[in-house]
């Protein structure tokens, strides 16, 4: 089943490739046009940091850690997404980068190396239906001392209708521990037009991204909830640093968070978190 919705997910994001290339192009032009300060702020200092991306898009964030000092290597399921993150490195002198285009969860069958930091930000996990694999992948890529930084959705908002989150309701729409990912017939938005393609989003608990982690001998070093996000990830309104938020729930509910894990050592490692008992209702 996982094979068919990756596949799905490849068209769809392939679809929006051209599209998201020609945003993205402009938006480099731009002097102001930086990394989210969240994550600038989550990654620190990058100069001459081996640096993994998983899931670039069209690599526009990959080509911005770049002018940040980081040797990056881009990786992402579309092969179109990967084609256009080529041809913007090329326009914008940015050739030594690497990009190349594979399942983030069979990454390591086609690629080799260890990362000083492997990331991922914005919007990007919920297109995983696995991730206990992601985790190993992470894991795989990591070098001893370095460390995994994810910037994501805060689970906990991924309940609520987006439409009624505009005005400041929260209706919940989509149940928090239902596995079962959620099928859609369009997809974009915030760097292009929607359009029409089949498309499954994964709704991941909070226990489910830690599981993860764990699972695969990594450990929390830091934890961070904000109550602003990056435009595409909600909000209405704009502050002075370029991220959005909802004026009516400004400082009470946290639309997005930020992780930081490292590698455990061999010997203190753990299997899963054990399961709670399910109760009868």
């Amino acid at each position: 089943m996982h094979e068919n919705i990756i596949t799905a997910n490849e068209k769809a994001w392939s679809s929006l490739a051209k599209d998201h290339y020609e945003h993205y192009k402009n938006m480099l032009k731009k002097e102001d046009f930086a990394l989210n300060p969240l994550v600038l702020q989550g990654l620190g200092d990058l100069q001459d940091k081996k640096v993994l991306h998983l899931q670039c898009n069209t690599g526009a964030d990959t080509i911005l850690l770049g002018r940040l000092g980081a040797q990056v290597t881009g990786v992402d399921l579309s092969k179109e997404n990967i084609y256009y993150a080529k041809e913007l490195a090329k326009e914008f002198g940015m050739e030594h980068l690497q990009f190349l285009s594979s399942d983030i969860l069979a990454l390591p069958k086609v690629h080799e190396g260890t990362y000083d930091i492997v990331f991922t930000s914005d919007g990007a996990i919920g297109w995983l239906p696995d991730l206990k694999k992601w985790g190993q992948v992470i894991a795989h890529f990591l070098k001893p001392e370095g460390f995994f930084f994810l910037h994501d959705a805060h689970p906990f908002m991924m309940i609520f209708d987006e439409e009624a989150l505009g005005k400041g309701a929260l209706l919940p729409k989509y149940p928090y521990f239902d596995t079962a990912p959620e099928y859609d017939t369009t997809i974009g938005g915030y760097a292009s037009e929607p359009l029409e393609a089949e498309n499954y989003f994964f709704g991941h608990t909070l226990t489910t991204i830690l599981q993860g982690l764990h699972g695969a001998g990594l450990y929390l070093t830091d934890f961070q909830e904000y109550d602003r996000c990056a435009p595409g990830m909600g909000g209405t309104k704009v502050d002075g640093e370029g991220l959005r938020y909802y004026p009516e729930l400004f400082g009470k509910l946290p639309l997005v968070m930020s992780l930081w894990a490292k590698k455990r050592p061999e010997e203190t490692r753990f299997q899963d978190f054990p399961q709670p008992a399910k109760r009868e209702v």
